[in-house]
């Protein structure tokens, strides 16, 4: 059995939504130093739905297929949808990572929670900090 599925591979080969996005309504930068992969999710939301994603990722294959995968689940859905994405239905979208790369489907969910958290408090929209990964922990509701 191949280590990576084909979908793997062929969001690794040709990423999907793969650049910077100037004017973003919300940005959403994760790393694992463990691995050393960093992500960086743009998004573009009007009327509640979510337009356009980017993203810029160093790393691995499974950390770019993963964020490849994870801006085509969100593009054209409500926010509502992109907040409930996890890193389980990227891995199940992508027909699987092997174990040890599990960690960079966690990296695109957290990337787009954080952009999503960006994009409420550039607008003032209140919402549920409990919703977002580690946020008590993160320096940025840390600093905030």
């Amino acid at each position: 059995m191949a280590l990576y599925s084909d979908k793997v591979m062929d969001h690794f080969r040709n990423p999907r939504n793969v650049g910077v996005m100037e004017n973003a309504d919300g940005v959403g930068e994760v790393g694992n130093a463990k691995c050393g992969d960093i992500m960086k999710i743009y998004l573009k939301i009007e009327n509640d739905i979510i337009v356009d994603a980017k993203f810029e990722t160093f790393g691995c294959g499974s950390a770019i297929a993963s964020s490849s995968m994870a801006t085509e689940l969100i593009k054209g859905h409500p926010v509502s949808d992109a907040l409930a994405l996890t890193n389980k239905a990227v891995v199940e979208a992508l027909d699987g990572l092997p174990a040890h790369k599990i960690h960079c489907s966690v990296l695109a969910e957290e990337a787009i929670k954080r952009a999503l958290q960006d994009y409420y408090e550039r607008n003032g929209i209140a919402y549920d900090r409990s919703q977002f990964p580690d946020c008590e922990n993160c320096a940025h509701c840390r600093d905030h």
